[in-house]
């Protein structure tokens, strides 16, 4: 007598159906996924899109109010609104920035961040994914500060073009104070503490820079921490969009410096995750 085995066929996969999707533990998944995550966060608090979006106007209008008479006379050409939209636009982006590495500890406080950890997803495209969620914020402000400018009598002499090469110059400049903002949360694992270290250090990077008075206003001293400071870097590099056009050799410099910047801090950002990864894993 012969057995015959009967073999049920098992249903196929999607991913069998169709090989040609994008896995979601591919690079470009993962960073979607976290891009998309992050947003959604911002969606569900409401308080941090209109904070990002008023207080671009509240600075414009204080430091013109408080600082434009002042400065003015120290300022090229006597405007100093046009001196001070470009800096308060590296202004929002250095304070956006500050704020990224509060979501890791966010994360860290529900037990989320242990969940991405135990995840198969590419630390630099959990860190990628999020940083692009963050630049995002800082696009509307730039293009509300650019506007209110024009508005009041301002305007970007490089047109249209120069609009978008200041908004390059703003994303660019945020990349390392968000990646040092982010290793700060995911040190200390605490609000409070990267709220405060961050702020901390943002404003002296503010005011030590060319952001309200010509570099030759500074005292000496100032002057020497000015042109090793990135804000300063930003800030130029905008500026001279707004005001004197294709200058290359200010614009080549100051993104040379940035760029430099963002990959060391973004490095060690991943260096941090993966060292949190492998404490998760025990």
């Amino acid at each position: 007598m012969t057995t015959t085995t009967t073999t049920t066929k098992q249903p196929e996969s999607e991913y069998q159906r169709h090989p040609e999707k994008t896995s979601g533990n591919s690079f470009l998944g993962d960073v979607w996924t976290n891009f998309l995550r992050w947003n959604l966060k911002k969606v569900r608090e409401p308080f941090v899109l209109v904070f990002a979006l008023v207080q671009p106007i509240i600075f414009l209008v204080l430091f013109s109010q408080v600082f434009g008479k002042l400065a003015g006379r120290a300022v090229p050409g006597g405007d100093y609104l046009a001196y001070l939209v470009p800096a308060i636009v590296i202004q929002v982006a250095l304070i956006t920035a500050a704020g990224s590495g509060t979501g890791f500890v966010q994360d860290i406080e529900s037990g989320m961040f242990e969940k991405t950890l135990a995840s198969p997803m590419s630390r630099t495209a959990v860190f990628t994914g999020k940083i692009l969620s963050d630049l995002l914020l800082i696009v509307v402000p730039t293009l509300i500060m650019l506007g209110l400018g024009y508005v009041l009598g301002t305007s970007v002499t490089t047109g249209l073009l120069g609009v978008v090469g200041i908004l390059g110059v703003a994303l660019v400049f945020s990349v390392w104070f968000m990646a040092f903002s982010n290793v700060l949360g995911i040190v200390t694992g605490d609000v409070s503490v990267t709220g405060i270290a961050t702020n901390l250090i943002q404003f002296p990077l503010l005011f030590a820079s060319t952001a309200f008075v010509p570099v030759d206003a500074l005292p000496g001293w100032l002057q020497v921490v000015s042109s090793m400071n990135p804000v300063t870097y930003g800030i130029d590099a905008a500026r001279a969009i707004m005001l004197s056009g294709w200058t290359w050799g200010v614009i080549g410099q100051s993104l040379v410096v940035l760029v430099a910047l963002d990959l060391l801090f973004g490095a060690i950002a991943v260096y941090f995750l993966g060292r949190a990864s492998s404490s998760a894993a025990w």
